[in-house]
């Protein structure tokens, strides 16, 4: 089944279309889901020897693809789906910062990269907005950030991502909260950390499950730090935030900070953040053993990349 998926529904909604408008998303079938009830409902059928339940499995796949046909019908489907395929692209409708906010981003990316390089990148994951305007002020080597370097970051923060096409949920409240160190743990031989419970547990089970190959590529990440990631992103696509959104939850919306965590394979590098690492014997293994829980698929509905990497926790 899940090879049907993979080799049908990713190809059958791969077309190349123009740019989908924000109701697009709520447009997507529920794929997943509906092979999961599929699946169950035969499976039941056949616990009470029902004679027609292969006929009718086929039938309800059947049904699925006519599903995914339509989908792939619908323009607002394809628009949709041509952004996160070919996320490195750029659309008619995507949403560019004007020349002088282009220029405000790169100079508090600068100070930000001040503050990390005198924290260490570890400790950079974790520290809270009101520590990093700390060390700005304490810290001659970093220099006190501006007023307008401030009142930036906050309306980075609150602003509306499904402004720029993120359509995923807000799941840090407060552009000053903090994550307690006593709830964490650094993984050795990392530079990451974990939340101890389900994810530090979970991070151990996939550890006993594919062996030594699989490693964390990435922990918490505090909103300081995804600020820094999505404005470098924004950077490098020279101020087109919808093509930063595209690779990466804007500050404020990355599960990073409540619980998921990035594995790669040992020795694999920056492929390890390319759909490259889906064809890696560690992501197999992960697949195999029933350890995958993607929270980015090839067909979400949240206006990402695909990334087989990001493993979902909470």
């Amino acid at each position: 089944m899940r090879q049907l998926l993979q080799s049908k529904g990713s190809s059958d909604l791969a077309a190349v279309a123009p740019v989908a408008e924000d109701n697009a998303v709520s447009a997507l079938p529920d794929v997943p889901q509906k092979l999961a009830d599929i699946v169950e409902e035969h499976a039941a059928a056949a616990d009470f020897h029902e004679v027609s339940a292969p006929s009718k499995l086929e039938n309800k796949v059947a049904d699925l693809q006519a599903d995914l046909e339509a989908a792939k019908a619908d323009p607002h489907v394809k628009e949709y789906m041509q952004k996160i395929r070919y996320f490195e692209g750029v659309f008619e409708d995507d949403y560019f910062i004007s020349p002088e906010e282009f220029k405000l981003v790169k100079q508090t990316l600068a100070r930000m990269s001040r503050v990390q390089r005198t924290v260490g990148h570890g400790n950079f994951n974790l520290i809270s907005f009101d520590q990093m305007v700390k060390y700005g002020r304490n810290f001659s080597q970093v220099g006190e950030f501006t007023k307008v370097e401030l009142d930036y970051l906050e309306q980075l923060f609150f602003a509306d991502a499904h402004t720029y096409g993120f359509y995923g949920e807000k799941v840090m409240s407060g552009l000053t909260q903090r994550i307690p160190s006593k709830e964490l743990l650094k993984v050795p031989k990392t530079g990451h950390f974990l939340f101890k419970g389900k994810s530090l547990a979970f991070y151990e089970k996939l550890r006993k499950g594919v062996g030594d190959d699989i490693v964390l590529t990435s922990g918490i990440r505090g909103t300081v730090k995804q600020m820094y990631l999505f404005l470098s992103k924004v950077a490098q696509a020279d101020g087109n935030m919808s093509k930063a959104s595209r690779s990466l939850a804007p500050p404020g919306y990355s599960y990073h900070a409540v619980g998921d965590f990035d594995v790669g394979k040992v020795g694999f590098g920056y492929r390890n953040f390319t759909e490259d690492f889906a064809e890696t014997d560690v992501y197999k293994k992960l697949q195999d053993l029933g350890f995958l829980t993607l929270r980015y698929t090839d067909d979400n509905k949240f206006g990402v990349r695909y990334e087989p990497w990001h493993i979902q926790v909470v």
